[in-house]
């Protein structure tokens, strides 16, 4: 492989990124080996330590075939934001291409990818005690009621969040009552068409039924890979199951589980649904990017790979 950056004074990364378990993990991994590449985390959960069966972190085997970098590396009750995740990912991403190495920038939390990619648009930090009384009002009036508040005042954002979405929901409601401006007004004049990045954007592309059946296998292996034991031990260390970090699927479910509130068998059936409408809430979020370039795998996988090495190789004039 020729030097990533030969030839050109721009910042070259390729993205991989697709549902979940559409086979990432494993793909970056054999590109890495093909074209000295580096991997760096962009799932929002894999940043958490001591959540490694529930956020189906690669294995280990693939881990100690290829560098990685930003898996574990935050405890569970530490309020990791895109904007954390810039810092420490940009510099990641300098520090591998000093090496003359290729940062294949892994996740599917588009969000955290479009941050990367575009900046955040400016917003004001958290309001603690306003968080805290929205929280409450969730509890005490359900997801749709906090739902229909956000939709009052900011219906585009309402629109596009899932009703159980209470972290974006309650976020979006911060910002309105600290500027008086809904967070969809404030993307709008941003814009997100800065890119500080060459990248190169490989789509994973599953049909939907094969997904489906993929995401059941893999909520099975996690139960049989330790995820009760995995949570318990969470909340062992003093967790609190209202974290951001054990609101996650999987962990949720689990958690309502150990306190009584449902059966494991419901449990399971619980996370392979909702992970099911999480994928698809994906496919949805990476469609709308004209860019992304989607192949399957690991049926294309000479296609994607001369595809790769043609964007690392390539010249600028």
């Amino acid at each position: 492989m020729q030097d990533a950056c030969d030839g050109s004074s721009t910042q070259r990364i390729i993205l991989v990124v697709g549902p979940t378990a559409s086979g990432k993990s494993e793909l970056a991994v054999r590109l890495a080996e093909e074209i000295r590449g580096e991997i760096v985390n962009a799932d929002s959960m894999q940043f958490y330590d001591g959540m490694a069966v529930g956020t189906a972190r690669p294995s280990a085997e693939l881990m100690l075939r290829v560098p990685h970098h930003l898996f574990g590396i935050v405890n569970p009750d530490t309020n990791f934001s895109a904007a954390d995740f810039i810092s420490i990912a940009r510099d990641t991403i300098t520090d591998i291409i000093s090496r003359q190495n290729v940062p294949l920038v892994v996740g599917g939390t588009g969000l955290y990818l479009r941050a990367l990619l575009c900046g955040l648009a400016e917003s004001p930090s958290s309001d603690d005690d306003y968080r805290k009384e929205l929280i409450r009002y969730a509890a005490e009036h359900g997801s749709q009621a906090l739902h229909d508040k956000l939709a009052v005042v900011d219906a585009v954002t309402a629109a596009r969040l899932h009703v159980n979405d209470h972290l974006r929901i309650i976020r979006a409601l911060e910002v309105f009552h600290q500027t008086g401006r809904p967070i969809s007004e404030m993307h709008d004049a941003h814009g997100f068409s800065q890119e500080y990045y060459d990248a190169l954007k490989i789509g994973l592309s599953v049909e939907r039924k094969l997904l489906y059946g993929r995401i059941d296998k893999r909520v099975d292996t996690m139960i049989e890979a330790g995820l009760v034991s995995e949570v318990q031990a969470l909340l062992s260390r003093g967790y609190s199951p209202g974290l951001k970090a054990l609101g996650a699927i999987g962990y949720k479910e689990i958690c309502d589980y150990l306190a009584g509130k449902s059966s494991l068998a419901k449990a399971v059936e619980l996370i392979k649904m909702n992970t099911r409408r999480y994928a698809k809430r994906q496919l949805t979020w990476f469609r709308r990017d004209p860019e992304i370039k989607w192949l399957e795998y690991p049926e294309s996988f000479d296609n994607i790979n001369r595809i790769v090495c043609d964007f690392i190789n390539r010249r600028t004039v």
